[in-house]
């Protein structure tokens, strides 16, 4: 659901697209670090969950080992996932979307930056979510607030 302000008793216009095009933002952020990674890819899979995890070990200082918290999605389980030796996947409780943190993120760039545009085609839409990941890297102290919680960290104490 999109949230928009406006006069009680009216109702907002907002431009409805009438496409499927899709892109899936894949992220991860790191609140103590205020920073993030996220490929940008038409779908969902296995190499793509692979590339993601590339791309966080790979702007993991030296010498730094990452608890990621992860949902059940089959690429996320799947017996192929190739995790990086500097990366520990810890499992969330099925049916607990409250624990996910990177849902707080997707909400927020969804309702700042992506909710009700019209986009001409599949290159737009990626190009759209680029510039929607890159301004919360670029937005210093923001990705702390929405990510850091305190039930996050009482999921395996």
């Amino acid at each position: 659901m999109v949230r928009r302000r406006f006069q009680r008793g009216m109702r907002p216009r907002m431009v409805k697209g009438q496409r499927c095009r899709s892109a899936c933002i894949f992220g991860a952020v790191c609140p103590a670090r205020d920073t993030g990674a996220a490929p940008v890819l038409t779908h969902v899979s296995v190499a793509a969950m692979n590339l993601l995890l590339e791309e966080v070990a790979a702007q993991l200082p030296a010498g730094t080992h990452a608890a990621m918290l992860i949902g059940n999605a089959g690429w996320h389980t799947a017996h192929d996932l190739r995790v990086p030796p500097n990366i520990t996947l810890v499992r969330l409780p099925p049916y607990s979307p409250e624990l996910n943190a990177i849902e707080k993120v997707r909400q927020y760039l969804r309702d700042r930056y992506l909710a009700g545009r019209p986009l001409p085609g599949t290159r737009a839409v990626i190009e759209a979510c680029r510039a929607a990941w890159n301004n919360l890297i670029a937005e210093a102290g923001r990705i702390r607030p929405l990510a850091d919680f305190e039930g996050a960290r009482k999921v395996n104490p």
